[in-house]
């Protein structure tokens, strides 16, 4: 697929929104609208949000802007969507993991569905795509669940909606528990930085060009 002349709408957390890069013009949407000439790169990062809905408040209200609702609020004349998210919900979500036959955003399986579902609704016809959480530092809780659990849920129900999945989980090549890895691509674990940015960019151009 040529990228020239369209416009993507990017929806994701705080690792869309930039943080951790050193300017705005180092984000991986930055970078792929510069490098493929985009007519827009449309960012629709929110740091700590989630796929689910938030039970207890957060101290920021921007961060209970579940993926779920932004869906209705991008760009619907956009040429490609990708979605980019749902570490936070393993990492500081309070919604249940759930069952894949669950199909409200109430919790993670069923916030997966709703938001496959409602894209699909919204850009039909159109490329959709879901990209996997990344490693990060800490992935067990002390609950016992893990983050690979989520990534499994998200490649499922990617592939019940007939969606292609860039799965940066397996194919980034960051993996912050290797200390080398994290001083040089993410410092705090998490987040990448201008060079982990870099790759990340470089991925999403080639996995969309080959749609």
């Amino acid at each position: 697929m040529k990228l020239q002349g369209k416009t993507i709408n990017f929806l994701g957390d705080s690792i869309t929104e930039g943080h951790g890069t050193s300017d705005s013009s180092k984000r991986f949407t930055a970078l792929i609208e510069k490098r493929c000439g985009l007519k827009k790169a449309n960012n629709y990062g929110i740091g700590g949000t989630r796929f689910a809905k938030q039970f207890k408040p957060s101290e920021n209200p921007l961060f209970d802007k579940d993926f779920c609702g932004r869906v209705w609020e991008m760009d619907k004349n956009a040429d490609i969507v990708v979605v980019f998210g749902g570490t936070n919900d393993y990492g500081h979500g309070d919604a249940p993991f759930g069952s894949f036959s669950d199909r409200t955003k109430d919790t993670f399986c069923g916030a997966c569905h709703q938001l496959m579902r409602d894209l699909v609704r919204i850009y039909t016809g159109k490329p959709i795509v879901i990209i996997t959480p990344l490693h990060r530092l800490y992935e067990e809780r002390e609950d016992g669940e893990n983050l690979e659990n989520y990534v499994d849920i998200i490649k499922k129900t990617a592939k019940y909606y007939s969606l292609p999945v860039l799965d940066f989980f397996a194919e980034s090549g960051i993996q912050p528990c290797v200390d080398e890895v994290r001083e040089k691509l993410c410092p705090d674990g998490l987040h990448p930085n201008d060079e982990g940015h870099e790759i990340m960019a470089e991925k999403i151009i080639s996995f969309l060009e080959r749609l």
